[in-house]
């Protein structure tokens, strides 16, 4: 029996989690699917102290009941606004997108155990990004993402501003593993079919690279895409690949994600969140 698959978009109640619902339905349309939405709340550990001492132990076992029903009171009020935000942004949903299945799931604890709870339906992960101010030369990416990326075998969309159709993408490329599987995915998907694609590589201009890079564009065109290879002379990859997508207009990005391989010459862990925290765009990072 094959499990129902879904687009999982986590939401928190920032000011992202309506580009999040909007970009989780824009993945969901391109693939047939429907959408998940999950809120996880992390509901505080109580801040008890050791009451044994001098107080008596009359004045004690009060205490101890007045900080009891002040937990009932924090975990009534984190449920409240659980409920209101998931049923919030289904109805958004709904609205704003006909005929679109959404479900609803709500956790207590850590964001990717309640990920990982779904496993077997998620066919990617859709996240919020912090980008609230736009004047930093860094933007505050959130502390979950490195971890839920690392932790995840397929891909997940992090974006930030409004949403914005998607009409082009391009892949980074360095030939490693991860970016090839990156141009695999990307093949055989239906999501970003009949877009405008670039495959993007910076700097080195070997014969291997550049064949790597040729196999790259030819894995991709033969699945029916439409694809353009691009060989940047900059030093820097983070700023190549930025400069290229600003001065092309390019709508998403795609990225590998945190690779560990010592060959490789670009996304080594920090670069990775370089690159997500340097542009505004929806990037989506594939391990």
């Amino acid at each position: 029996m094959t499990t129902e698959q879904h687009i999982l978009a986590c939401i928190d109640g920032s000011t992202v989690t309506e580009p999040v619902c909007d970009y989780a339905a824009w993945y969901a349309s391109r693939l047939g699917l429907p959408v998940a939405l999950l809120h996880v709340s992390d509901v505080p550990v109580s801040t008890r102290r050791d009451l044994s001492g001098a107080i008596g132990i009359d004045s004690r076992q009060f205490l101890l009941e007045e900080l009891t029903q002040l937990d009932e009171q924090r975990a009534k009020v984190v449920n409240s606004y659980s409920n209101a935000l998931i049923q919030d942004a289904k109805s958004y949903l709904q609205s704003s997108f006909e005929g679109m299945e959404v479900s609803t799931y709500q956790r207590r604890g850590k964001l990717l155990p309640a990920i990982e709870h779904f496993k077997e339906k998620n066919r990617a992960i859709i996240m919020g990004r912090r980008g609230e101010d736009h004047k930093n030369s860094r933007i505050n990416i959130g502390s979950q993402i490195e971890t839920v990326a690392r932790a995840s075998s397929i891909p997940v969309l992090i974006c930030s501003e409004p949403y914005r159709e998607p009409k082009s993408y391009m892949v980074a490329f360095d030939g490693s593993k991860t970016a090839i599987k990156a141009t695999q995915m990307v093949a055989k998907s239906e999501l970003l079919k009949g877009l405008q694609g670039h495959i993007v590589m910076v700097g080195n201009k070997s014969d291997a690279f550049k064949k790597s890079l040729a196999d790259a564009v030819e894995h991709i065109t033969s699945a029916g895409f439409t694809v353009e290879a691009h060989q940047l002379s900059e030093l820097d990859a983070v700023d190549g690949l930025l400069r290229f997508q600003l001065e092309n207009d390019i709508d998403i990005m795609v990225v590998g994600a945190y690779g560990n391989s010592k060959l490789q010459r670009f996304f080594l862990g920090s670069t990775t969140t370089e690159i997500i925290a340097s542009t505004l765009s929806p990037v989506i990072l594939v391990r």
